[in-house]
Order: C-alpha cells, then sequence, then structure tokens
C-alpha cells in the first residue's frame, strides 16, 4: 500500500472519531447538566452534577407520618371566659374592653409578650385598675385599656382570655431535597381550631410517627389517622415555616424511606395533566404505600392558591382501608408521569373519595 492511501486511511478514520466525538459531546450538553447517578448523600444515592454537586430539582418522596411539635411565635386569644369574683358576680374584663377571638396580644404596659406565662406575670401581680393590651387584629395595631378583676379560685388577677402557645399534630411528609436538607409537609398550614389563624412558629420539630389505627371517612364525617410520636428525644428535624403551603424546615438526618429512596423530578404545573396519577401515604406503621387517584380539575387560573387540583381516590384497597382522603395525610406527595407534581391537602366533607391537592412548584417557592 503507497504513502497516499495510507494517508488517506487515517484521515478518514480521524474524521469519524471526530464526528463519533462531537455526537457524543453534543447528546451530554443538550439534555442539561451532565448528571452521574453516583456520590452518596445520607444514606441514599443521589443524582450529582458533574462538580459533585446534588440536583436542585431533584427530591426523595415522602408518604411517611411524621408528628409535628410547634412554639406559637404570637400570643394568640382562642377563647374568652367569665371570671368568678369574690362577691359572687361573674364577668369578662376582655371581652368587656373589647378583646375578641383571634386577636394577638403584642404588649402589656409597654412590655412585650411572648407566651401565656408572660401574660399571666404581668396580670396576675398588677396593682393597677386597668392595663393597657396593644394588640394587633387582621393586620392592624389597636390598644385596649383592660380592668382585671381577682378570682375568687386562687385569688390572682384575670384578664378572662385563653392564650394557645402549643400545638402539636401528626400528617405526612411530602418532600425531602437532599441538595439542601430541607423538607416540606402538610400542603396547608397549621391553623388554630377556634380562629383559622395561620401560626406563628417560634420554634417547633419534626417527629418520627407510627400509625396506629384508622377513622374510616364518610360523607359528612371526616376521617382521621390516629397514631404516636415517638423517638421525641431524637427529631428528624428543626420546623422553621408554618404557611398556608406547608411547613418546612431543615431535616436533621436523611428522610430518605425504604420503599422510596430513588429521587425523582419536580414537574412544573404545565406537565400536570388531567387523568391517572398516584399517591404515597401511611396507613399501617410506618409503611409507606402507593394508591391510584385521578386528577379531574386542574386550576391554573390562580397560581398562588393552595386548591390547584381537585383529585378522585380510584384505588379499591385505599376505600376499603381509609374510605377516601382522610385527616392525617396531607402532604401526601401526588406522583405522575414519574414526577411528584404536588401533595394532598384537603377532603371533601360529603365526598371522603375526593380532595384538593396543591402543585410541588408552590410548596418549593414557599419553602425559600
Amino acid at each position: 500500500m503507497d504513502r497516499i492511501s495510507v494517508t488517506l486511511i487515517r484521515l478518514i478514520f480521524f474524521a469519524i472519531l471526530a464526528v463519533l466525538v462531537g455526537m457524543a459531546v453534543f447528546r451530554m450538553f443538550a439534555s442539561g447538566l451532565p448528571f452521574s447517578k453516583s456520590v452518596a448523600a445520607g444514606s441514599g444515592n443521589y443524582e450529582t452534577a458533574s462538580d459533585g454537586t446534588i440536583s436542585p430539582d431533584l427530591v426523595i418522596l415522602g408518604g411517611r407520618s411524621i408528628g409535628v411539635k410547634m412554639d406559637v411565635e404570637d400570643v394568640l386569644v382562642v377563647g374568652l371566659e367569665e371570671i368568678k369574683t369574690a362577691d359572687g358576680e361573674e364577668t369578662n374584663p376582655g371581652l368587656k374592653a373589647g378583646l375578641q377571638i383571634g386577636d394577638i396580644i403584642l404588649a402589656i404596659d409597654g412590655s412585650e409578650v411572648h407566651s401565656a406565662s408572660d401574660v399571666m406575670a404581668i396580670v396576675e401581680n398588677t396593682e393597677k385598675e386597668s392595663v393597657r393590651l396593644k394588640i394587633a387584629r387582621k393586620n392592624e395595631i389597636r390598644y385596649l385599656d383592660v380592668e382585671p378583676v381577682k378570682s375568687a379560685e386562687d385569688g390572682k388577677y384575670r384578664l378572662g382570655v385563653w392564650v394557645k402557645e402549643k400545638t402539636a399534630g401528626i400528617g405526612t411528609l411530602t418532600y425531602y431535597r437532599p441538595y439542601d436538607g430541607t423538607f416540606g409537609a402538610l400542603g396547608h398550614g397549621i391553623t388554630d381550631a377556634e380562629t383559622g389563624s395561620v401560626l406563628k412558629v417560634a420554634e417547633g420539630q419534626l417527629l418520627d410517627a407510627q400509625v396506629m389505627s384508622l377513622k374510616e371517612g364518610r360523607k359528612g364525617q371526616p376521617g382521621e389517622i390516629k397514631g404516636i410520636f415517638y423517638e421525641a428525644d431524637k427529631p428528624l428535624g428543626e420546623l422553621s415555616k408554618n404557611t398556608e403551603y406547608g411547613i418546612f424546615g431543615k431535616a436533621y438526618t436523611d428522610l430518605s424511606s425504604e420503599e422510596y429512596a430513588t429521587p425523582v423530578h419536580t414537574a412544573d404545573p404545565d406537565e400536570v395533566k388531567k387523568g391517572d396519577a398516584w399517591i404515597l401515604t401511611t396507613l399501617e406503621k410506618d409503611h409507606v404505600e402507593k394508591f391510584k387517584i385521578k386528577i379531574e380539575k386542574i386550576n391554573k387560573n390562580d397560581p398562588d392558591s393552595v386548591k390547584n387540583m381537585v383529585i378522585r381516590v380510584t384505588d379499591k384497597d385505599l376505600i376499603e382501608k381509609s374510605g377516601g382522603i382522610i385527616q392525617g395525610m396531607s402532604g401526601s406527595p401526588i406522583l405522575q408521569n414519574g414526577k411528584i407534581i404536588g401533595a394532598v391537602t384537603h377532603v371533601f366533607v360529603n365526598d371522603p373519595r375526593r380532595g384538593y391537592g396543591i402543585f410541588i412548584s408552590n410548596m418549593l417557592r414557599m419553602s425559600e
């Protein structure tokens, strides 16, 4: 073979090689970041970028039952009661002064208050005929002069108000994000039962919980998951936000479950379609299960709503076990086409097989 032929063969070989390399490079960048499934974070193997960082678009699915303990930041008035005085008279000083359920007491006689004990410390030992309350009512600051009365029961001065400073309950974890160690749950806020107000977090904890029994949901009678907290001395994470879109915080440990440890991508609202989908939830002890639902309606006209989807339970096993959606399932992640699209938030009281769901994008936006 002469030199010219050898040279031509070499040129053809390198030309083909260049084309193959070019195609590989194009494929790599056309798909976005050059991800590889490798680096471990916590107890799971998460998809990482070439620089070793975990993609922020990836989350670990929840579905496990969680306990929530929360200290409330504000002194929220949740009740008004009559005080029986030494002469047998019954009166309510707070009500007389114009105090209402839902008011937030900010200060008494110029001293800030942050708990029921703060209020008691000032009022019980007062020697004044009246105290001035600084309150917040629907974002408006007001001042009320209240005349405490001495209770016949213990001889201490009272305002005749009940305030909330702690709350606790059981819900469902929606997601854990390995990228920054954050979590989201419930899909709606923790509110005061009397006022409907979303409670502000002073501090709170995410705890492990176990389902003990179920109260089946019926028309007009919402069902309920009954569970217990355990290992309360070893919280799963710190609660930092309580919003109308859910509760959020930082995990102390990897929150992935054995059943669903593989991370998934989050969906944009435009990717959500009517039709079949799945939810993950826990109905027995700490076992996460997958159940089929149908998305009947999608509300894209009001993107800030917490009721972005109307869903219907179609899974016979779930209907048989719980009657449909029940209290405690709030936060159960909704999956469609391999992505997490949102979370269960509410049940229809008159139809426990139907309820609302929130877009995952709304939850992630509020978590930041």
